[in-house]
């Protein structure tokens, strides 16, 4: 007990003795809250002098307008979260003394105040929810407190206070202010007084009602990218990750993990990210990460992989499914820095296109795929026109952002018709963002999930009209985020006022006639989120890459090793998790063009050097060499001559050839040349593909022509005629000197003749060899003349290449 300034006794929250009547009924509590409040507020006019010397006490600065007073009191659980008849209301909590002086003869309270009726009256309470200067109702009876006799400076105390719910004196059906406060004395000011409240909400909806809102809400399974273009040469293609973060959140206590967890005994629409699910099915075969410098590691997280996939098939099973495009791309971003690119909108479309079958293949069953889901849910005529492109004819907004414009007095039903057999599906913004933010502790998330059912049970009570509420809360929630949301949604679906409905009904029901139906203008859009859109280069880069990959894929054998997973890789290079990472996302996008220019440049003609022609044909060869696991086809290579008028090659300035090379193989070809003239002269060898598109680099060469020339044929000429004339007189010589004898015989004859002692002198003559007289006559014909080639030069040959001739 504390004493008056007139020294009468005076219990706890300010009452006299036979205050009792203070305590009063709910429609009653604002007026004589109001006097309560005003009661110590003129005492404080009369006496300001004294109390501003009090408030100024050393140690301590004088309170601000709204002050949230010296004690810090956090409501750490509350059940029932929706109480009804027969209930009894239980508070846990913590109070800590933040100030510099002990509190005494403190006790912690309850103090319902006024009747909540309007959605902005309860966000004005959240945000005021520790001012003490702010009138907080009368306190419970005495006996529903906890008391404290000393409090000392940065010590926290625990309290828990349980009340019946019939004596909370709760009225008419709604939403009411349920302070818990401290009071207590200071050395400095030594009296009663509010030093720490914390407001938070108590609906009271006793009754099945009449008229129940129909309540859809995502459960999003969605991350970050993980996994890169790269795999392994083998058969199975091991996937390279960049990280093993996705492993962290799919074990158990993850975030993944305690989604699927928590959301398999909730009737909620799974909204899922296609990306994920076959990240994580690669998990459960082998799979590599990327280590330090070049290095991978392999993975070890098969076991964890294969569970998570198997809670999630049984956890969707017979419950409404949702895949969004392949990698979650941020049509925001594209609608607003990405079509102008060609080609960044057909991503869009293969990014749709293997959605459904991804999901299904993995979860067993049937995804719908026409819904769209820009960030934040924030739209404007460029982002429906993108978001629709693919086939989606449902876009989900969020009521900030697609603003009513008709000052309706209640909030309209979600499915909007907007043209063109396009539908917005408006998800209701308090209820989407009441679970951001901090929920680590209990405290926080005890007050998300009141407010949530705040905003909720006044949102139903606006009209008698059966309404949708669709909520898309954050894509990413963390676990203690995942925790909180579980926890609203399990008192939900247990409460009297809402019934589960599915995000395919909510958009099918019936649209209420008097919501707006326009789209929100381009200069609406929340320039907190442009900010942080995917760059013009982005969706240029991704072009650039694609082109490449167009071009190689032509030439490949099998084109589904490298087309799939550098497509899907693609696609995640427009997921809208690179928000805010910029340059993580800039990183992501070369290491795809990166390895598509090393994959491409396996495949490449070898480097030649000088090549030396010695005569006036021969043929050259050009090797391809392909690193390629798989085989390359569709290839043509030319070989061009830049000079044809000295060097022709298969008689015209190029000649090419088709080129199939197997993997890891090389392969030659020849090309027949012609040379016109001597001298040096460059080609060219340059690979293409069938369409006429270059493919790598080329390789250019000098071949070095060495002829017969005019002065090599006169030096031949002259040494022919040399041997001529030196052949003309050995000839005229035998010649005199076969005369000389014929004459000298002639002579012996002629006295052996005449000698009858000599009889065998003629008949030496007759057994003279035939063809003598010829010989002797000179009719010996010469050798045959020398050919008209030069023999082979014998001298080492140049550092050039030899060609075959």
């Amino acid at each position: 007990m504390t004493k008056t300034r007139d020294g009468r006794a005076r219990g706890r929250g300010g009452r006299l003795p036979g205050d009792e009547s203070l305590i009063c009924p709910p429609l009653d509590c604002g007026r004589t809250g109001a006097l309560l409040a005003g009661a110590p507020l003129l005492a404080g006019l009369v006496q300001l002098p004294a109390a501003s010397t009090a408030a100024a006490a050393p140690g301590e600065a004088p309170r601000a307008a709204t002050d949230t007073g010296p004690v810090s009191v956090s409501v750490d659980t509350l059940t029932p979260s929706a109480p009804t008849e027969g209930d009894t209301v239980t508070v846990k909590g913590t109070v800590t003394n933040k100030g510099k002086q002990n509190v005494t003869d403190a006790h912690v309270g309850l103090r319902v105040g006024p009747l909540l009726n309007t959605r902005s009256g309860i966000d004005t309470v959240a945000r005021d929810s520790t001012d003490v200067q702010s009138a907080v109702g009368p306190e419970v009876g005495d006996k529903y407190a906890e008391e404290f006799d000393k409090l000392t400076p940065g010590v926290s105390r625990p309290f828990s206070i349980s009340v019946p719910v019939n004596k909370l004196n709760l009225g008419q059906d709604g939403v009411y202010q349920l302070t818990v406060a401290l009071s207590g004395q200071t050395s400095a000011q030594q009296w009663e007084q509010t030093l720490g409240v914390q407001r938070t909400f108590l609906p009271w909806q006793p009754d099945e009602a009449a008229t129940k809102s129909r309540t859809t809400f995502m459960w999003p399974l969605i991350s970050t990218s993980h996994m890169t273009a790269e795999t392994a040469s083998d058969e199975q293609q091991t996937p390279l990750f960049h990280d093993d973060d996705l492993a962290e959140e799919i074990s158990p206590g993850g975030r993944l993990d305690r989604m699927v967890a928590l959301g398999k005994d909730l009737d909620v629409t799974w909204v899922i990210d296609p990306d994920l699910l076959a990240s994580v099915e690669s998990m459960t075969e082998r799979y590599e990460v990327s280590g330090e410098g070049d290095e991978t590691v392999v993975g070890s997280h098969q076991a964890v992989a294969k569970k998570w996939l198997t809670e999630v098939q049984k956890a969707v099973a017979d419950k409404d499914v949702v895949a969004l495009p392949f990698g979650d791309p941020d049509l925001a971003s594209l609608a607003h820095n990405g079509t102008s690119v060609t080609g960044s909108l057909s991503h869009l479309k293969e990014a749709t296109d293997v959605a459904s079958e991804t999901v299904e293949s993995i979860l067993h069953v049937k995804p719908s795929t026409d819904f769209s889901w820009p960030v934040n849910g924030a739209v404007d005529p460029s982002i429906v026109k993108v978001a629709t492109s693919a086939g989606a004819d449902k876009v989900i907004a969020r009521s900030d952002t697609f603003e009513e414009t008709a000052g309706l007095s209640y909030t309209p039903s979600a499915p909007r018709p907007i043209g063109g057999g396009t539908t917005a599906v408006v998800a209701d913004a308090p209820l989407s963002t009441a679970f951001q933010g901090d929920m680590t502790k209990a405290s926080s998330s005890t007050l998300a999930v009141q407010r949530f059912l705040a905003q909720s049970l006044t949102l139903d009570l606006q009209t008698g009209k059966r309404r949708s509420v669709v909520v898309a809360p954050q894509r990413t929630p963390s676990a203690s985020q995942a925790q909180t949301m579980a926890e609203a949604l399990d008192a939900l679906q247990n409460g009297t006022w809402s019934e589960a409905q599915g995000l395919p009904a909510a958009a099918r029901s019936e649209p209420d006639s008097a919501a707006t139906t326009k789209v929100p203008p381009a200069s609406s859009y929340p320039s907190s989120l442009r900010r942080n859109e995917l760059p013009k280069a982005t969706y240029e880069q991704i072009a650039r890459t694609q082109d490449k990959l167009d071009r190689f894929k032509v030439v490949l054998s099998d084109q589904s090793r490298v087309v799939t997973p550098f497509g899907r890789a693609l696609n995640r290079s427009m997921s809208a998790s690179w928000r805010n990472r910029q340059s993580e996302a800039a990183i992501y996008r070369s290491g795809i063009e990166s390895y598509l220019d090393g994959l491409i440049g396996q495949v490449r003609l070898i480097d030649k050097s000088e090549t030396k022609l010695s005569g006036r044909s021969a043929t050259i060869p050009v090797t391809v060499q392909n690193n390629l696991v798989q085989g390359v086809e569709h290839l043509v290579l030319r070989l061009s001559s830049t000079n044809p008028t000295r060097l022709e090659i298969g008689g015209n300035a190029y000649e090419e050839h088709p080129v199939t090379v197997s993997g890891g193989h090389s392969q030659s070809v020849k090309f027949t040349t012609s040379a016109n003239a001597n001298g040096r002269a460059t080609v060219v060898a340059q690979l293409y593909t069938q369409d006429g598109q270059k493919y790598g680099e080329p390789v250019t060469f000098d071949v070095k022509v060495t002829e017969i020339t005019a002065t090599v044929m006169l030096v031949i000429g002259g040494g022919v005629l040399l041997l001529v004339l030196a052949g003309f007189r050995m000839y005229t010589q035998r010649k005199r000197a076969a005369a000389r004898d014929a004459q000298e015989r002639d002579d012996d004859a002629g006295e052996d003749a005449g000698d009858p002692q000599n009889p065998e002198a003629a008949g030496e003559r007759l057994t003279q060899e035939p063809g003598a007289d010829a010989k002797a006559d000179g009719l010996e014909q010469p050798s045959d003349p020398a050919p008209d080639t030069a023999p082979e030069n014998a001298d080492p040959s140049g550092t050039g290449e030899r060609v075959d001739r």
